[in-house]
């Protein structure tokens, strides 16, 4: 079967930004988004740790220690980027001020619950940084993650059996499979990857899923 890797997951979230939107890339595999994003578009990236106005990754050797986003990964800066103090970046994100957020998830449910800070383990570490408050404070949060576990479990379920980031909050799913809109009536499977038939698909995800009316192939 085939999937998506990393970098085209993050190139088909980016495609999805709009010109002029304030957006904020969460730890791990949304940080990618930023390699991909149109150059024709004028997105503003924004990090918790107080920077509005990040670049992509720096390249190799040209890494700056003073410039990381909230996962400590070297950044570079935009031509009229700022910096501010991490209160003034909380407020931001809480009042509304950010048109998208894009982060990673252990779980989404069909109706759009969030759960990507903590399994429930006993042994596991808890991160939810500003994770809460993005899912929360952003106008549209994207999930962006691997439709399937390690252990071929879904990550997409009916119901989170992990603890919540947030309630209903999630607008869209990217996965290596599929780009599935979260609706008033449900999981709607807009796109999945050539080769794949929608049966396979639904099968593959442990949620109810309805077929969008025009899909498209992810290649």
């Amino acid at each position: 079967m085939k999937r998506l890797t990393r970098d085209e997951i993050a190139a088909r979230v980016a495609r999805d930004i709009p010109d002029g939107a304030y957006v904020n890339l969460g730890i791990g595999l949304p940080t990618l988004v930023a390699n991909h994003l149109p150059p024709d578009r004028e997105i503003v990236l924004h990090s918790e740790n107080g920077i509005l106005g990040m670049g992509p990754a720096p390249a190799k050797g040209e890494e700056d220690e003073d410039l990381i986003n909230a996962g400590k990964q070297p950044v570079t800066m935009r031509p009229g980027a700022s910096f501010f103090h991490h209160a003034d970046s909380f407020a931001m994100m809480r009042g509304g001020h950010l048109d998208i957020c894009v982060l990673g998830a252990f779980q989404v449910s069909a109706r759009g619950d969030l759960a990507n800070w903590h399994t429930g383990a006993p042994d596991a570490i808890p991160a939810v940084g500003g994770a809460m408050d993005l899912a929360i404070g952003a106008r549209r949060v994207f999930v962006m993650m691997e439709h399937r576990t390690k252990a071929g479990e879904s990550r997409i379920v009916e119901r989170c059996s992990y603890p919540l980031t947030g309630i209903g909050c999630v607008s869209r799913i990217y996965t290596d499979l599929a780009v599935i809109d979260v609706t008033a009536h449900g999981l709607v499977a807009r796109e999945w990857v050539e080769g794949l038939s929608f049966d396979e698909l639904a099968r593959a995800t442990a949620a109810p899923l309805a077929r969008g009316d025009d899909p498209l192939q992810l290649r």
